[in-house]
């Protein structure tokens, strides 16, 4: 697994990088401590599984900056953890194409809550957006919640695989091994293995096999040759 964790509090960024280093203790962590930095690393580096990142950072305005990091890697999640629960911010976040939106005091258990479902393809918001005992049908943002949940109810409940994912179940499908998985998508054999155990637990399988046979009845892949 590979993170960006970005957050101009230094204990708070620490606290985060304990949190994903106890989930996933051979995971590859990168920081930075504001927009500048963090625009530095994704001009170097991809293929993050996640980006982690505080919206008030120096560096950059947090719209320009999230619009930025999300064209530069379109195919990479975005959550955002802040303090601010604006309205109109959590909206335009919404809008530009973040997956996930939580509060800065939720929980280490809420954070590898939403951290499992983006990766896994889906979309986690704070559960004080979505409860709802908080949700206002009249406030805009709750509109667009609530319609995002009506309009694609698979992000929240249904079996969805990344881009990445995608990409080693489909080399998987076409028969190749481990060693040649990594060798063409630039990971290492390891770094397969892990997406082979997080794809196996997403789709409710205990093989490769039974992977390619699952994903591509679902329609998440198209099998090119039997494996």
């Amino acid at each position: 697994m590979k993170f960006l964790v970005a957050d101009d509090h230094e204990l708070f960024l620490r606290g985060l990088e304990l949190v994903l280093s106890g989930k996933y203790p051979r995971a590859k962590i990168l920081t930075a401590g504001n927009y500048l930095e963090l625009y530095d690393i994704i001009e170097k580096e991809s293929d993050f599984d996640v980006i982690l990142t505080d919206l008030a950072m120096p560096g950059d305005i947090w719209n320009n900056a999230i619009a930025k990091i999300h064209n530069k890697l379109s195919d990479t999640p975005i959550i955002i953890l802040s303090a601010i629960f604006d309205e109109e911010i959590v909206q335009k976040t919404i809008e530009i194409g973040v997956s996930g939106y939580l509060s800065k005091t939720s929980s280490h258990q809420e954070i590898l809550d939403a951290l499992d479902v983006v990766i896994s393809g889906g979309a986690y918001f704070s559960k004080d957006l979505l409860q709802g005992q908080h949700i206002d049908k009249n406030s805009t943002t709750d509109k667009l919640l609530l319609k995002l949940i009506e309009d694609h109810p698979q992000e929240f409940t249904t079996k969805h695989l990344t881009p990445r994912q995608k990409d080693v179940l489909e080399a998987v499908a076409s028969g190749k091994s481990n060693k040649q998985i990594a060798y063409e998508l630039g990971l290492t054999e390891g770094t397969v293995k892990l997406h082979l155990t997080a794809i196996f637990k997403i789709l409710g399988v205990y093989n490769r096999m039974g992977a390619v046979l699952e994903a591509t009845r679902l329609g998440l892949i198209y099998k090119k040759q039997q494996v």
